[in-house]
């Protein structure tokens, strides 16, 4: 497995804030392969992409509850 070069950033959230950003990307991506599959007529492959995208949908809101949980504890 490759790794990415570490980042200059040492944030504790580092981490937890780009995968959530991943997660939320992945979200409208999903968007625009639902919609070519469904050009193509291709259903099963449309209704895959959406349990992607759900499951994506699930992890961001994750994600943003426990970087703002994390926040709140900072500032206290």
């Amino acid at each position: 497995m490759v790794r990415e070069p570490m980042s200059p950033v040492k944030d504790k959230n580092y981490d937890l804030i780009h995968a959530l950003q991943i997660s939320l990307e992945h979200i409208w991506r999903m968007e625009n392969y639902i919609a070519d599959a469904e050009e193509r007529g291709d259903k099963e492959l449309a209704s895959w992409f959406r349990k992607i995208q759900e499951n994506n949908r699930k992890a961001g809101e994750q994600g943003k509850q426990m970087l703002m949980q994390r926040l709140q504890q900072e500032k206290g």
